[in-house]
């Protein structure tokens, strides 16, 4: 009679990479709540506060997110004046994107808290085993995007 594998939830991967990503983004949510921003609107503002002037669809490729989720993205960015389209003067059918005052203002703001928890997510390792375990995140996620 064949034995039935257990299967462990902890022996997965994706069920850890899943729980790593909710405990990330409880902890953002808990942090920024009075900001009003989402991780994706957070990476988005300083995608863009980093390179002035980028246009939306490079923006969406710098931070992995759909074309059509980053238009919903910059749409609610843009209403809540933290960022803003400008016309490409090389090409009148391209819009560039630029924070506002208030949005440098706000990511000047979140930043602070985003490290914190980017600390406090790997405060179990040490220094060493941070570097080991984002390689191998690197890795990971670099031959699954090819």
């Amino acid at each position: 009679m064949a034995t039935k594998k257990v299967i462990k939830l902890d022996d997965m991967p994706g069920h850890l990479f899943r729980r790593l990503h909710q405990l990330a983004v409880m902890r953002f949510t808990a942090e920024l709540d009075e900001t009003g921003l989402t991780p994706i609107q957070w990476a988005a503002l300083m995608s863009t506060s980093q390179r002035p002037g980028l246009d939306q669809s490079t923006l969406s490729r710098e931070i992995y997110i759909d074309t059509s989720t980053i238009a919903g993205v910059v749409d609610r960015l843009e209403a809540r004046g933290l960022m803003q389209r400008r016309l490409s003067p090389d090409d009148r059918r391209l819009r560039l994107l630029y924070l506002t005052d208030e949005g440098e203002a706000l990511l000047k703001q979140a930043s602070a808290a985003v490290h914190d928890i980017q600390k406090w997510l790997v405060l179990p390792l040490t220094v060493e085993e941070r570097a080991v375990f984002t390689q191998l995140m690197l890795k990971v996620l670099h031959r699954l995007e090819k």
